[in-house]
């Protein structure tokens, strides 16, 4: 395999370490080493932090694909996120300092944020909802959105909350998969100084019976934009409250208790409704936020993720709260009204953790560095990155200007069915290494295997996979043994959700993603296993494509695919944009071919190499291959397109085609 990484390893510094909560690589060898061996007594300690209205006496139960935690116990997870920091007397700290794109600001304190979860819970069951019925969560980023997630989680109500970026069609595809009784939303959202109308969407997707479950639409009065009420259906949010008592009561449940149903995007088939449970999701998110973000009571955390999102349900909801941290939630576009918004929320709030994604910093250097350099970052001490593989050059910039060279940055690896962080630094105690998301976890046993499931040498790319249980790890499929009559939660042999993760390696978890381990230990991710290219019967990944062109010093992003060749059979196809100061011209493009072949070799030179001003991405910043391969292809686009963040990117590449 071509070397494209970054060979330097940057040490935590003796500072960080001396008050980190794991403080060295002895002190996180030794853990790991115990979660693995003894999970009894690990999960055990960490369990007994959070208050149980049962104790739980079973750890866990492994019966592949099957797996319970801590199932015998009972608890109200939102006892845990607030009842219990507002009797430990924290009730005053804040819990979110939210700003709305526009401009306006409200911070809301522990006890302030309890008292709108129960009112908001007395509402939903004013409305005859009652534990294990489902509700579609489709709003902004406002702290109404947490407090809705909440109020689910006081009554037992397993919520699913859709992206704000998708369409009615996904609305109603997920709505009709969870037969969701309730749908809270609101009358629009703030993006780029336009109204999304949310309401309007819904109204398309659950309207002339279109979602026979749906007998209640709670509406968030947010942009006062004009949108129908449908009498005896629709409610606002301020009416249905504005009697309701501040107490409510927590309904405890089992700890395998469906928490949330989040369902996948559906691009390559139906939609899957993944779902987590409540303690084992709890207890996992809760320890990984502490350990990994290194959270101390005096932090303000940002995640810039959406709720509508996994990272956002772990890592700026459920795990965050449970740790009774301080953060800033933004509801707008990192770029309006300039490319300086989130850098000014920094400096305003004195961030001092700051987790985003790798598409996010392309975007950063893309508009250059004057715009972080104008404010002041100094209260930054830890830095992280979630959602894909971060190319080196990425990771030094990032370290570089966001970080001032002294933050840790903690690169995780995780997905939507692992439910929390899986792979990544311990950042009082990790050496790391640019673009490698180093090692797992308490409590996960990774593993490289080859295509016939033996272990893959070092350096060797393989297959991504988990061999022992964690406590976050997906449940299920909803509707695929979950919910369904007679079934009562448990899964056939040859279900869905067998053959996607436990189907190819019997008892062993398949992550989907390439990846390769080195001399170290640490895990290499590369990316998904189809983003895998055969150029002349040469295996190469995407991403190490990608990584390779933006290593050179004109390129801000790419995107990388692969493409139908006669000769080769399959053939680059490179999209590319340029930092601000460089010029698209050909010799430009032959210098990028040019690099690829040097930094990787000749059979990978892109065959088409084309510049754009932007990438066609989602509002989540995932890149779109599936439209820039049918335009690389001279194909109509087909699918839905209204999940694009810009659909002038998309526009303008379809121009250069024509």
């Amino acid at each position: 395999m071509a070397n494209t990484k970054e060979e330097r390893v940057f040490n935590p510094s003796r500072d960080f370490s001396k008050s980190a909560h794991i403080a060295g690589m002895e002190e996180y060898r030794d853990l790991h080493k115990r979660s693995l061996a003894d999970p009894e007594s690990f999960w055990r300690k960490l369990s007994d932090e959070f208050e149980w209205h049962k104790q739980w006496t079973i750890l866990r139960k492994w019966d592949p694909p099957r797996c319970r935690w801590f199932e015998d116990g009972e608890l109200n997870i939102t006892v845990n996120c607030l009842d219990r920091h507002v009797l430990a007397g924290k009730g005053d700290k804040v819990a979110y300092y939210w700003e709305g794109e526009p401009g306006d600001r409200r911070s809301i304190t522990y006890k302030e944020l309890l008292s709108s979860v129960c009112q908001t819970a007395n509402g939903l069951k004013s409305l005859g909802l009652e534990k294990g019925d489902r509700v579609i969560i489709y709003m902004p980023m406002v702290v109404e959105t947490v407090v809705a997630m909440l109020a689910c989680a006081r009554l037992g109500l397993v919520h699913s909350v859709i992206f704000g970026g998708f369409s009615s069609d996904a609305i109603r595809d997920r709505v009709l998969d969870a037969s969701a009784r309730c749908v809270i939303t609101s009358d629009g959202g703030w993006r780029r100084g336009k109204i999304i109308p949310l309401k309007s969407n819904v109204d398309q997707a659950v309207s002339n019976n279109g979602c026979p479950s749906v007998e209640h639409v709670i509406v968030l009065n947010r942009c006062e934009n004009t949108i129908q009420m449908t009498p005896n259906r629709d409610v606002w949010w301020h009416d249905l409250l504005s009697e309701q008592a501040t107490t409510c009561e927590p309904v405890m449940v089992p700890a395998e208790h469906p928490l949330y149903i989040l369902y996948t995007s559906g691009t390559t088939g139906k939609p899957k409704g993944v779902v987590h449970a409540t303690g084992g999701y709890m207890v996992y998110t809760a320890t990984t936020s502490k350990i990994v973000f290194d959270l101390r009571d005096d932090d303000v955390y940002w995640c810039t993720a959406d709720v509508g999102w996994v990272t956002g349900h772990s890592y700026i909801v459920y795990g965050i709260l449970a740790n009774c941290a301080s953060s800033v939630m933004y509801e707008g576009a990192p770029d309006h009204p300039d490319f300086g918004r989130l850098w000014k929320i920094v400096q305003d709030y004195k961030v001092t953790v700051f987790y985003t994604a790798p598409t996010a910093i392309r975007a950063f250097i893309k508009w250059g560095d004057s715009w972080p350099n104008n404010y002041n970052l100094s209260t930054l001490r830890l830095i992280g990155t979630v959602g894909e593989p971060i190319n080196p050059d990425v990771w030094n910039w990032y370290r570089r200007i966001i970080g001032g060279n002294k933050c840790p940055i903690v690169d995780t690896w995780w997905q939507t069915e692992t439910g929390g962080i899986m792979i990544t630094p311990i950042p009082g105690a990790t050496p790391t290494k640019p673009g490698s998301a180093t090692l797992p976890f308490f409590g996960v046993d990774a593993e490289i295997l080859r295509e016939d499931g033996s272990v893959a040498d070092t350096d060797e790319r393989g297959l991504l996979v988990i061999k022992q249980p964690w406590p976050s790890m997906i449940r299920g499929i909803y509707k695929d043994g979950w919910g369904e009559p007679g079934h009562d939660g448990e899964f056939g042999e040859q279900d869905r959700f067998h053959e996607t993760y436990f189907g190819k390696f019997p008892g062993v978890y398949l992550a989907g993603d390439a990846a390769t381990r080195d001399s170290d230990g640490y895990f290499w991710v590369i990316g998904r296993i189809d983003d895998v290219l055969n150029v002349s019967g040469h295996r190469i990944g995407t991403a190490e494509v990608e990584s390779s062109l933006v290593s050179h010093e004109a390129v801000a992003e790419a995107a990388v695919i692969g493409v139908p060749d006669e000769l080769t059979g399959e053939a680059v196809a490179a999209f590319v944009t340029l930092k601000s100061n460089y010029n698209a011209g050909d010799e430009l493009q032959e210098t990028l071919r040019q690099h690829v072949a040097k930094t990787i070799g000749a059979f990978v030179r892109p065959k088409i190499l084309r510049f754009t001003a932007s990438l066609p991405k989602t509002r989540s910043g995932k890149i779109m291959r599936r439209l820039l391969r049918e335009i690389a292809m001279g194909g109509e686009i087909q699918g839905d397109t209204t999940t694009l963040e810009d659909i002038n990117a998309l526009v303008d590449l379809q121009k250069q085609e024509e």
